[in-house]
């Protein structure tokens, strides 16, 4: 019987950083975006915000537009310090199916 042999492409990546700490409810927190507007994010990221903002008790949600939007924007160094200016205590950056 011949036997078929299988290679799994995925590999590993090797954790170099870790995450920043997630807080354990957003119940009172301000939540930002940021978004390279892909998925849909015209208007899955509006309607998540109103579900934080209907679900979520003293939850503060920025407009979705409060930062710049895109690849080209995000990942900037002022970016970054207008997200840490804004005083938010959580950023969502992004969503997927």
């Amino acid at each position: 019987m011949p036997q078929i042999q299988f290679f799994d492409p995925t590999g590993c990546t090797e954790v170099s950083q870790p995450h920043a700490p997630r807080p354990a409810s957003l119940a009172g927190r301000r939540i930002g975006f940021l978004t390279n507007e892909q998925w849909q994010a015209y208007f899955a990221l509006p309607a998540l915000k109103a579900r934080l903002e209907a679900e979520i008790p003293g939850v503060e949600v920025l407009p979705v537009d409060a930062f710049p939007k895109g690849n080209e924007h995000i990942a900037a160094d002022s970016v970054a310090a207008q997200v840490k200016a804004s005083g938010v205590d959580a950023v969502i950056i992004g969503h997927a199916a």
